[in-house]
């Protein structure tokens, strides 16, 4: 999945359009749709964007995306990893994390899983 279409997948679970997130970003209309072809966006519009969807940088730039050798069972193990492990919500200090912290602490998950379960 490229950029764009992660980002566009995002924007539509948000409610959202691509012109409101182009505007809250800063960004000029239509930009995002350069990223379709664009190999190298720039750094500090991936962040904005990435701010205004809630979500984190890596998250955009798919680099919590199930490994090329994972098979179905991994991914099952995976949603059951995170299943396990998130209960009860998220918290800290008493308060619920905000959906960027959320998606950091599954993306830390994820990739502690990955890392682990392949030497397995």
């Amino acid at each position: 999945m490229t950029l764009f279409d992660r980002t566009k997948e995002i924007i539509k679970k948000r409610g959202m359009s691509v012109s409101e997130v182009e505007r809250k970003a800063g960004l000029s209309e239509n930009y995002l749709y350069t990223w379709k072809k664009s190999d190298n966006p720039r750094k500090k519009s991936i962040e904005s964007v990435a701010k205004v969807l809630g979500v984190t940088v890596d998250y955009l730039l798919g680099k919590n995306e199930t490994p090329e050798w994972a098979n179905e069972k991994d991914t099952k193990d995976l949603e059951t990893f995170l299943e396990r492990n998130l209960e009860g919500g998220m918290t800290y200090g008493g308060e619920d994390l905000t959906e960027e912290e959320k998606q950091q602490v599954k993306l830390a998950m994820a990739t502690i899983f990955w890392k682990r379960h392949k030497h397995d």
